[in-house]
């Protein structure tokens, strides 16, 4: 059976794209529900600074918090150097840094070009090395930009290449903006894993803003890609790419994985009531997701995947 990781990026892809700032009590809770239902790695947040995103805040206090769950794997996103280094000390397992694949994109998110990004995942990979912390560089905009339309996939695998030659660790790719679709899914890994390694990329990060987030995670699996984002409840977006939104339900992944046999170790029916901690701390926020409306089917219920 092969095992599958979830990890789970609503702490900070949901929540930084919404206006309103969850309670710390109701973060903690979130994250300590998921990690009992057996979701095994959480992005509980990002370093960047409160003015930009007051919603990231309390990031180093969640770290902190998280580090104290047994068997979770604490990761955070890191704008630059300075967020590495505040990433370390409050004790991240892992941390990655965007890289926008669109240069426009890059400059309205990080206020950098592309040469001057390589030389920042340089810096924050010798900050990660020194120490003995995973980092990854998610390679954003990958299949297309809200700003720039289509991205050449040769300039995603030069910027990959220079990536790993930088010192990334992994890789990931990212459907930042929602354009992708499962043949460009195959396309784009099979051409970067042929330049870097298939060890160094592992991981796909999609969004559903047009429906097609579990078709287009089933065209990663079927290249090996092993680790999957998503959100619970679908939450989150880019708030620098407008018109993008909607992580892919990690309800609905989860149960997709399940049913196909592969291994998660996520209980599906604690999963499913881990929503709540969301919706009584954000009225009215929308919450998506099919699987938690209908119902685990019979014969599902109460095993984990």
């Amino acid at each position: 059976m092969t095992r599958i990781l979830i990890s789970e990026v609503g702490p900070r892809d949901g929540l930084q794209s919404i206006d309103r700032v969850m309670p710390l009590a109701a973060k903690k809770a979130w994250i300590k529900a998921e990690a009992e239902a057996g979701v095994r790695e959480i992005e509980v947040g990002s370093f960047v600074p409160p003015s930009l995103l007051p919603q990231m805040a309390d990031t180093a206090e969640l770290v902190a918090f998280a580090r104290t769950l047994p068997g979770l794997n604490v990761v955070a996103l890191v704008p630059n150097a300075k967020g590495a280094a505040r990433a370390i000390e409050a004790g991240v397992h892992g941390m990655s840094i965007p890289f926008s694949m669109s240069e426009t994109h890059s400059r309205r998110n990080v206020r950098k070009d592309h040469a001057q990004m390589i030389e920042e995942i340089r810096a924050v990979a010798g900050i990660a090395q020194a120490a003995g912390v995973h980092f990854a560089v998610g390679l954003s905009t990958a299949f297309g930009c809200t700003i720039e339309g289509a991205v050449s996939e040769d300039q995603v695998v030069r910027l990959a290449e220079a990536s790993v030659a930088a010192g990334a660790m992994e890789l990931s790719l990212s459907d930042t903006t929602g354009y992708a679709d499962p043949a460009q899914v195959k396309r784009l890994v099979r051409k970067v894993r042929a330049a870097v390694g298939a060890d160094k990329l592992t991981t796909l990060h999609l969004h559903n803003t047009r429906g097609l987030g579990l078709a287009n995670a089933l065209a990663g699996l079927e290249e090996g890609i092993t680790t999957l984002d998503s959100s619970l409840g679908g939450l989150g977006g880019c708030p620098y790419a407008p018109g993008a939104s909607g992580n892919i339900v990690t309800e609905d992944l989860a149960f997709m994985l399940q049913a196909m046999g592969y291994e998660t170790g996520i209980d599906l029916d604690k999963l499913m009531t881990v929503r709540a901690i969301l919706a009584e701390a954000l009225p009215g926020e929308p919450l998506y997701g099919f699987t938690p409306d209908a119902g685990l089917p019979i014969g599902l219920q109460g095993r984990i995947a």
